[in-house]
């Protein structure tokens, strides 16, 4: 990546955000607002396949659950499907004998998440823990986790380049990323099906049920400028990452980008 390209700080930006902070702010906004519909719009709006890809994200990964000491990180973990995949693998795989140690954590800046999170937690796996916290400025030491994950959150960061570097920060030398993130089909007539669903239709039905007009016409938006996959993996590369890979799911519609810690 040249020098040019590394001077520009490459983020969401929801309209109206004039800088990383305002981007921040709206974007905790939003979901704040739609959280008590975020999990029935997600599962509704995808037709279920997110409960799909969290569950093949966390078989990707099967060898580092099954570790008996294992510690992960989930960012951007709105109501917590992803972290309970992760231990409910981990726990298929025989590596949840102490259920008393927090082993599985999870993050986010929005609070009305984390509470739903936390009345799912009660018939999940214990050894689970939710946390508020920006992914852009994480409370953790570093080289804290063996695992960190992230599943359509990424996106949403005012700054990907700052995420990928606090990532690096507080991951463990060997210890694996995945980025789980939409993204889309590159051509022919299911590209243009896709996009006329993801941007005239989903819009609609998403504010109609979460009366929230703006955050389901951020959702595209965001999607559309968000960076391909192959700039993604220029990003983790000079942020500290090795065996840089990405693989896409379902005709392209989401993308899991995965890199080893250097």
């Amino acid at each position: 990546m040249g020098a040019e390209a590394r001077k520009v700080a490459h983020g969401t930006r929801p309209e109206g955000a004039r800088d990383e902070r305002e981007a921040g702010l709206q974007v905790r906004d939003m979901f704040t607002r739609i959280a008590p519909r975020y999990d029935f719009l997600n599962h509704f709006l995808s037709a279920s396949f997110d409960k799909i890809w969290r569950r093949r994200t966390a078989k990707r990964f099967a060898h580092i659950l099954v570790r008996p000491d294992v510690s992960v990180l989930d960012l951007c973990c709105g109501t917590g499907d992803l972290l309970f995949a992760l231990a409910r693998e981990a726990g298929y795989l025989g590596s949840s004998k102490d259920s008393t140690r927090v082993r599985f954590v999870g993050a986010d800046f929005v609070l009305p998440m984390l509470d739903i999170a936390h009345a799912k937690r009660r018939n999940a796996q214990r050894g689970t823990l939710f946390v508020a916290a920006d992914a852009l400025v994480l409370p953790f030491r570093g080289e804290s986790f063996d695992l960190i994950t992230t599943a359509f959150g990424f996106r949403n960061l005012a700054n990907y380049e700052n995420g990928l570097r606090e990532i690096a920060r507080v991951l463990r030398s060997g210890g694996e990323l995945g980025i789980l993130e939409f993204s889309e089909p590159e051509s022919g007539l299911l590209a243009a099906l896709y996009r006329f669903y993801f941007r005239r239709v989903l819009p609609r039905i998403g504010a109609l049920i979460s009366r929230n007009q703006m955050a389901y016409s951020y959702l595209p938006n965001s999607v559309g400028r968000f960076p391909r996959p192959e700039i993604i993996a220029e990003w983790m590369e000079d942020s500290g990452f090795r065996n840089v890979e990405f693989e896409r799911w379902t005709c392209g519609i989401v993308t899991l980008h995965r890199a080893v810690r250097r």
